[in-house]
């Protein structure tokens, strides 16, 4: 609603314009024009849910002694490449079965820090005059402007792969995700055969 609240947005290369974001219809059908008040009401609603998660998070991983898992070392970059190269099937060797691969550790650590980039980003917009040192060292305005921008693109790539991936690896995978717990099979042992006693 930020963003639709102006009919600015576009897709184009100087004057010309490609795709217009978007047309009035639109607008007139989800009554999203000109309710930029009510969108920035919301924002910053859900961003007090956001860092306060984000922070119970962090904060968990500290704690459980979990982070050890999940920040990346020497090996998770190279891991990464391996991962990758596997999941598109361009290698047929598998990364080391772990809690998390060198990917998933590289993924989980970036997006706490893409929370933390928006928290800062976000301050400096909403701030630009009172922390206006902050929003200079993020390049003025117009560039914190961008950069929330972008940290937002860099979460709708990262659910879209997490979610590819967990749909890869099953349906178990994506319910246990959801529900917090894993369904598992587990074999009976076949009965034991009596023996006959002979007479």
């Amino acid at each position: 609603m930020i963003y639709w609240a102006n009919g600015v947005y576009r897709i184009g290369i100087g004057s010309f314009t490609l795709f217009h974001f978007f047309p009035d219809w639109f607008y007139s059908a989800f009554n999203l024009k000109f309710r930029l008040a009510e969108a920035m009401a919301w924002h910053f609603c859900i961003m007090w849910l956001f860092a306060l998660n984000g922070a119970a998070y962090v904060l968990y991983t500290i704690i459980s002694g979990e982070w050890r898992y999940l920040v990346p070392n020497r090996q998770s970059f190279r891991e990464a490449i391996q991962v990758t190269l596997h999941d598109l099937h361009l290698s047929k060797t598998a990364p080391p079965p772990r809690k998390f691969n060198g990917a998933q550790q590289i993924a989980y650590t970036a997006i706490v820090l893409m929370g933390a980039g928006s928290l800062i980003t976000g301050l400096a917009i909403w701030r630009s005059v009172s922390v206006g040192w902050l929003t200079a060292l993020l390049g003025g305005y117009e560039m914190a402007r961008l950069e929330h921008f972008l940290l937002t693109l860099g979460y709708v790539a990262f659910f879209t792969v997490h979610i590819a991936q967990v749909t890869r690896a099953g349906w178990n995978n994506l319910r246990s995700m959801i529900s917090g717990y894993e369904l598992v099979t587990v074999e009976e042992p076949p009965a034991p055969v009596e023996e006959e006693v002979q007479a």
